[in-house]
């Protein structure tokens, strides 16, 4: 019998056009790893492994509730995700994930949130290694002085999806 921890984890991905970007998904057998905007100006830059399979039906769902979400039919996703970084990272992405479609937060806001408050740069640097842009909404987190801000995926998408976000608000 082998061992489950022997086994080898075998790793998807897709990609898809949307009307801001490309977006590269990479899911196991589980759940979604990564979600990558391929912009082609972000700040870090997904590798796919060699070993990973493209297979775009595994990633039907996913992909109709992103384009969903961009054609303001969604406002929340409902896909099973797994970001595999430190417990502190994934204490402040699923603080992120509690941030309203069209409202926007600070770092400040979500450190005194995680009970932290002079945490703000260390809520900065874990928004710069999320793993899972939109369905874990970094974008919506912006400084104290309402500037955007780091974002890995370039600023020009963050302010996109920002002002899509309160687009719908007005339909």
């Amino acid at each position: 019998m082998i061992s489950n921890f022997l086994k080898k984890i075998i790793m998807y991905y897709s990609k898809f056009n949307t009307a801001f970007c490309n977006v590269l998904v990479v899911w196991d057998e589980n759940w979604i790893t990564n979600l990558e905007l391929l912009t082609g100006e972000w700040k870090r830059e997904f590798i796919l492994n060699k070993d990973y399979i493209q297979n775009d039906n595994f990633f039907e769902e996913t992909k109709k509730q992103i384009l969903e979400y961009i054609e303001w039919k969604r406002k929340n996703f409902y896909i099973k995700i797994n970001p595999s970084w430190t417990d502190y990272q994934k204490k402040v992405w699923k603080e992120l994930q509690k941030i309203p479609y069209w409202e926007s937060s600070s770092y400040k806001d979500i450190a005194t949130n995680i009970w932290n408050p002079n945490a703000s740069r260390a809520i900065w640097m874990a928004n710069s290694k999320n793993p899972i842009p939109l369905i874990i909404p970094c974008h919506r987190v912006i400084w104290k002085n309402w500037k955007l801000i780091g974002f890995a995926h370039w600023i020009n998408i963050k302010e996109k999806l920002l002002e899509h976000e309160k687009t719908q608000l007005k339909m």
